[in-house]
C-alpha cells in the first residue's frame, strides 16, 4: 500500500501548495482596495508565465470578463486565474499544463448560475478563441452572474 503522498500527482500538490498560499495572502493586514489590486496583479502575473496559446487564450478570458462580468473579480484560486463574486469563486481558467491535460479548459463552480435542468456543463475545453468562441464565453459569463 503507498504512503498518503502517493495519493497526489506532482501537479495537484503543487496546486495545493498554491492554494495555501493564497490563504496567506488573502489574511494579510490590507484594505480591500489593496488585496483586490495585490490579487489582479497575481493573476496578471500568472497568466504572463503561461507558454505560447495558453497565454493567449488567459489574457482574452481575462479581457472578456473584465468587459462583460466586470462584478467579478479576479484572485489567484490554486494557482490558476480565477473570477469571483463577493469573494466566491464563479470561473476559472485551467492551463492545460496545470494538471498535463490535453487542453485548456474554462470551468464554473456551483455558484455560477448555469443550472439547466438536471445535468448542464461546468468545463469548457478551449484550443483557441474564435469569434465564434467568444460570444459563447460572453454568453457563459452572463448567464453564470445571473
Amino acid at each position: 500500500m503507498g504512503t498518503n503522498a502517493d495519493a497526489f500527482t506532482a501537479e495537484e500538490r503543487a496546486a495545493m501548495k498554491d492554494r495555501a498560499s493564497e490563504a496567506r495572502a488573502a489574511r494579510k493586514n490590507q484594505s480591500a482596495a489593496e488585496k483586490a489590486a495585490e490579487a489582479e496583479q497575481a493573476v496578471l502575473a500568472k497568466i504572463d508565465d503561461l507558454k505560447g496559446s495558453e497565454r493567449d487564450i488567459a489574457e482574452k478570458v481575462h479581457a472578456l470578463v473584465a468587459k462583460h462580468a466586470p462584478q467579478l473579480t479576479p484572485k489567484l484560486w490554486y494557482g490558476m486565474p480565477a473570477y469571483a463574486l463577493d469573494g466566491t469563486i464563479v470561473c476559472f481558467f485551467q492551463p492545460a499544463a496545470k494538471f498535463k491535460a490535453r487542453y485548456a479548459t474554462l470551468g464554473f463552480s456551483d455558484q455560477a448560475k448555469l443550472d439547466e435542468g438536471s445535468m448542464w456543463p461546468a468545463s469548457y475545453a478551449i484550443t483557441e478563441i474564435t469569434g465564434d468562441v467568444e460570444r459563447q464565453i460572453e454568453a457563459l459569463l452572463r448567464r453564470a452572474i445571473g
